[in-house]
């Protein structure tokens, strides 16, 4: 058996928002240490500083026989284990479409599965349909009771008629109370509305709350709301509810039952069209190159976004020195950003700053300074030399291009 400690990313992140309830139990607190007089100081409030006597009160240990008898300071691994969340014989189906954009689930996504899960309640299953391969792996972390996933070069690229197909063969083995789909524009709004018009289904769009039966959406290019009774098929917006943090569930495997009859395809998909990144605005980025005050090359910095791919951003500190225009600064002070990657280069990041990030699925940070408040907000942390570190990302990128481009031919 391997010795090797496992880093739990998702323990990490509790430990990190204090706002999570069970913050406070992955905090390791220190139980003693040596004071400025040489003198070892212990913490009679730590766990592992007393014992429980035999009248059932917390007694300190002065022996130090509990603390192994070293002055180095205690630390312990927490375990979280989230309850299982287990439906065996649902009561009914809640089914989601989630747009699973570059194979894993956005936090729209993540949002429209805590809404179905508001729904299914405790008697009902969530059923996530996927379509084609994916690199999720926290389904269950996500609140998936059921996982549907349909595989075929037939589903690839652009094939809406194709998924409508599926989703009507999903309908008629199960039946699901209520269909929901993002309504965005990276294909869950356009589906959506197909599945409606061959369901024969009025949808509610741009929904961003539903409460007893009542679903809320916005119109009028959102200067006004609609309520209505909650309709079967259900288009939400980003943030319609509260993603599931607080259990697991089963994520149980489904298979259908019948093929999927084979569509005469109509449209032809001639892939995606390029799009120079420097001309997407920041609000609409997936993929942000942000720099701050660390940056000591600017060229060097353009570089990497080039290679990358990457939309720039700034903080305010590097716009006000004039090396970014005002329209590239990043925060609650300049423009607020949803990208699924956010890369900041030599920002410490102020709290306008992270304000403006907080919606950002994976923030990578990039800093010299171990302590600072970017390092503990990113989700990957590489601490040294800005400017050597982005060179190295341009060289390795590069290579796997041209080795790309071996294979291919």
């Amino acid at each position: 058996m391997s010795d090797i400690i496992r880093r739990d990313p998702r323990a990490e992140w509790i430990a990190r928002n204090r706002l999570h309830p069970l913050h406070a139990a992955l905090q390791t607190q220190q139980t003693q240490w040596m004071g400025p007089n040489g003198i070892i100081r212990k913490n009679p409030h730590a766990a592992a500083a007393g014992f429980i006597g035999p009248a059932g009160i917390k007694r300190i240990d002065r022996s130090g026989a509990q603390q192994g008898g070293s002055g180095k300071r205690q630390s312990s691994n927490v375990a979280v284990q989230l309850p299982l969340h287990v439906v065996e014989q649902p009561a009914l189906i809640i089914a989601v479409v989630p747009d699973m954009v570059g194979g894993r689930l956005s936090s729209h996504d993540k949002d429209l599965l805590g809404l179905a899960h508001q729904l299914a309640g405790k008697d009902g299953a969530v059923l996530a349909v996927v379509f084609g391969e994916h690199k999720e792996s926290a389904f269950d972390s996500a609140g998936v009771d059921r996982l549907l996933q349909l595989e075929g070069d037939e589903y690839d690229g652009y094939s809406p008629e194709q998924r409508v197909l599926a989703l009507r063969a999903v309908e008629n083995q199960f039946n699901p109370r209520h269909w929901l789909l993002p309504d965005s524009r990276t294909g869950g709004g356009e589906l959506g509305r197909r599945l409606a018009s061959s369901l024969g289904e009025r949808p509610a769009t741009r929904v961003w709350q539903v409460k007893d039966g009542q679903s809320t959406g916005r119109a009028g290019a959102g200067r006004e709301d609609i309520a209505q009774p909650a309709p079967r098929l259900i288009l939400a917006a980003a943030e319609c509810a509260e993603p599931v943090s607080e259990t697991r569930h089963e994520a149980r495997v489904l298979t259908l039952s019948a093929q999927v009859a084979r569509n005469l395809p109509r449209i032809e998909d001639l892939g995606s069209v390029a799009v120079d990144p420097a001309q997407i605005p920041m609000a609409e980025s997936e993929f942000i190159l942000s720099g701050g005050n660390g940056v000591k090359d600017w060229d060097l910095f353009h570089r990497a976004a080039t290679t990358l791919g990457a939309t720039e951003g700034a903080s305010r500190v590097a716009v006000d020195d004039g090396h970014m225009p005002r329209a590239r600064q990043v925060g609650a002070t300049g423009t607020w950003v949803t990208a699924r990657v956010y890369v900041a280069v030599g920002i410490s990041g102020a709290i306008q700053h992270l304000q403006g990030i907080g919606a950002c699925d994976k923030v990578v940070a990039i800093n010299q300074d171990p302590g600072c408040d970017m390092i503990k907000r990113a989700d990957l942390a590489v601490v040294g030399d800005a400017a050597a570190i982005l060179q190295a990302l341009i060289e390795r990128v590069e290579a796997h291009r041209q080795g790309a481009k071996r294979d291919a031919a």
